[in-house]
């Protein structure tokens, strides 16, 4: 059961309204890395959860998530604040509200179809969608996902700090970057607090692959590092020497039914090539400057 407190978790300071500003913001409102994604990951995480102490930490984090996305709405509100007064109330010229709502990112859409009001998309106007939730249902997998997730939002916005002198604004998104440093570290030690958590999952890799290295980009900008390289791995250079990784021939087979195999050949016979022809094609008969040689080129 929720209970709204009525104050913020941050205080929201905003000097003057900015729509464009509003409309960038809304990328921690409704977009990927936004609240509400991390909101309804740790949420759906946390009703799954069978262990006590995870499920707890989910869903105070979740809780919390809910809570800075009252802080980013509150936000992008007050920014909306001027241009959704002016152009409800019509008591601008024409020419000048087109100024106040056309000045960049999708800040028209806020004012004509939200009404000012924070709406759940990006800033480009995507509309939020259950895709950016990435659980998978296992603790290691998820966990990890979160702090990902953690990240990402951390460095989004580290750039939406950037993007304002308003020092209200700053402090308030200062504090929710700083929250997701401190999540990322909750998920951390809930990770670690899980022993044998590498690989995720229960079954074990197969040890031969385990430690392959497959070196697939080769050329000028070759780098070697203890990400590909050392004692941990076995480096795959010559590809045509050590591929396939089985001890096949590499070509995919697959056993057929007498029923299927006699559908099969029927399809093949019926669409077969004729390597012997060169008939007239439509390239030929319209082939202008650029088209390279055609037929009427070879037989002339």
């Amino acid at each position: 059961m929720f209970m709204h407190n009525k104050r913020l978790q941050y205080t929201v300071r905003v000097a003057e309204p900015n729509p464009v500003l509003a409309s960038l913001m809304l990328e921690q409102f409704g977009g990927p890395d936004g609240e509400l994604a991390a909101a309804m990951r740790y949420f759906t995480q946390g009703l799954a959860e069978d262990d006590p102490g995870r499920k707890d930490l989910l869903l105070d984090i979740a809780t919390e998530e809910l809570s800075h996305l009252e802080v980013i709405g509150s936000i992008v509100a007050m920014l909306n604040k001027g241009v959704k007064a002016h152009i409800s109330e019509g008591d601008m010229e024409e020419a000048e509200l087109y100024m106040s709502l056309t000045q960049g990112g999708n800040s028209h859409t806020q004012a004509i179809l939200y009404g000012g009001g924070p709406a759940l998309t990006n800033s480009a106007g995507v509309p939020w969608t259950a895709a950016y939730v990435d659980s998978r249902g296992d603790p290691t997998c998820d966990l990890r996902s979160n702090i990902a997730a953690e990240s990402r939002a951390k460095i989004v916005y580290e750039r939406l700090i950037n993007l304002t002198d308003d020092a209200g604004i700053q402090d308030a998104l200062k504090f929710l970057m700083t929250r997701e440093v401190a999540h990322q570290k909750s998920f951390e030690k809930a990770l670690y607090a899980i022993e044998d958590n590498f690989p995720p999952g229960k079954l074990p890799g197969v040890p031969e692959y385990a430690s392959m290295y497959v070196n697939t980009s080769q050329g000028e900008g070759d780098m070697r590092g203890p990400w590909n390289d050392g004692p941990e791995w076995d480096r795959v250079d010559d590809l045509q020497q050590t591929l396939p990784a089985d001890d096949g021939d590499g070509m995919p087979t697959v056993t057929l039914g007498s029923a299927d195999t006699a559908a099969l050949s029927q399809l093949a016979e019926r669409t077969k090539s004729d390597p012997s022809t060169n008939p007239t094609t439509g390239a030929d008969l319209a082939a202008g400057p650029g088209a390279g040689r055609t037929k009427s080129d070879v037989e002339a």
